[in-house]
């Protein structure tokens, strides 16, 4: 379900590698980075096809919701898909306003997701 990497300063990134699981809840993604807590894991890679499409409407408040949970838990994200297919503005700044910071980004390869949670 998970692939390790290391990051440039030694700690656990884990990118979820099974592409039928689908993340369509606060509380499933709250296992979900439970369960990697207690591996000793703080960082997540995820892929847009584990999000569910809700995540990606901003009216239905999940994105909002699990990105709560990476600030309540310390836990920080990389999300990597084509986000230019979604035409909603307020998606759009919002993905812009989360690549400013560290805990939660958008990116559009996986080696930019590994080297956005390694710095």
């Amino acid at each position: 379900m998970f692939n390790f990497y290391k990051s440039f300063d030694g700690q656990r990134i884990a990118e979820l590698n099974d592409i039928n699981f689908l993340v369509s809840s606060p509380d499933e993604f709250l296992d979900l980075i439970g369960n990697l807590g207690s591996q000793d894991c703080g960082m997540l890679i995820l892929h847009e096809k584990n999000l569910h499409p809700d995540f990606f409407d901003l009216k239905t408040k999940l994105a909002g919701e699990i990105l709560q949970k990476c600030s309540n838990y310390h836990f920080s994200i990389a999300i990597i898909g084509d986000f230019s297919k979604y035409n909603s503005k307020s998606l759009r700044d919002f993905i812009y306003e989360s690549n400013k910071g560290k805990l939660v980004t958008f990116n559009e390869s996986f080696e930019s997701a590994l080297n956005r949670l390694s710095s």
